[in-house]
């Protein structure tokens, strides 16, 4: 592994409250960034992960989103989609900072700063897994048997 992110001790609000990731009590964390709610990549990712979340929770693993949008928009989200899973609020990007998703990114034709789509796995949190680039469409599904293999190993 040749990333050494801690999860650090700040304190984030989300969907179901506040949280600190470093007081995280699950042995196992999926945490994820993506570029924005309800646009089709995010609405992909984030219901993967819901439909899968009891067998992450069989495997004692919270799955958390992170992106720069408002805890309001990650709400109406959460509603609109059904979502079953815990979202960050990261408006002043402390997180995105952080964990280094924050790339240039071609929008139109235009170069702007944007969430790269990103996944890690803490595991007792230590990061043991990271994914960078992600592709929305079956990333819940690989994450999930990565952690099964991660357990077993």
């Amino acid at each position: 592994m040749s990333e050494n992110i801690q999860l650090p001790n700040h304190v984030f609000p989300t969907t179901q409250g506040e949280i600190n990731l470093a007081e995280i009590s699950s042995e196992w964390l999926v945490l994820y960034f993506y570029p924005k709610d309800s646009t089709p990549g995010c609405t992909t990712q984030a219901v993967g992960f819901s439909c899968l979340k009891d067998q992450f929770d069989a495997l004692n693993c919270q799955i958390i989103g992170v992106s720069r949008d408002s805890v309001k928009a990650h709400q109406n989200f959460t509603e609109k989609q059904a979502l079953s899973i815990d979202l960050i609020s990261d408006k002043e990007e402390v997180l995105c900072k952080h964990f280094d998703v924050i790339k240039e990114k071609n929008m139109y034709g235009k170069q702007v700063m944007g969430i790269e789509r990103s996944t890690f796995i803490f595991h007792n949190k230590q990061l043991v897994k990271s994914y960078r680039k992600v592709k929305a469409a079956g990333h819940a599904e690989q994450v999930l048997e990565d952690l099964k293999a991660l357990q077993t190993a």
